[in-house]
């Protein structure tokens, strides 16, 4: 199983209406299966803060953690979804290569 289907597996705990977790290595230097995306929809963050939403996030992913080297969340509530319906994307990396989208 791939680390971005495991990260799926794992965030599914959150009950999310949406989900999807990209891999953005290419945009790295740091090799393959290193750097994520993680566009979360859920009930759960009602309520919560940005802090403590990545912190429900950070739980439900437990020791995974430590097996890449990045994650950019974008955590929202059903309402937040629909009014945004899309997640920003995310930066080139600023060091090492300079691969484009």
């Amino acid at each position: 199983m791939s680390m971005q289907q495991r990260i799926l597996t794992a965030l599914a705990a959150l009950e999310p209406q949406h989900l999807e977790v990209l891999d953005e290595s290419h945009m790295h230097s740091r090799g393959l299966e290193t750097h994520y995306k993680a566009v979360i929809v859920s009930p759960v963050f009602a309520g919560l803060n940005a802090v403590k939403r990545h912190q429900k996030v950070y739980g439900s992913l437990g020791e995974l953690m430590g097996q890449f080297h990045a994650l950019a969340l974008h955590t929202y509530t059903p309402e937040e979804w629909a009014e945004q319906g899309a997640a920003p994307d995310s930066p080139t990396c600023k060091g090492g290569s300079k691969l484009g989208h």
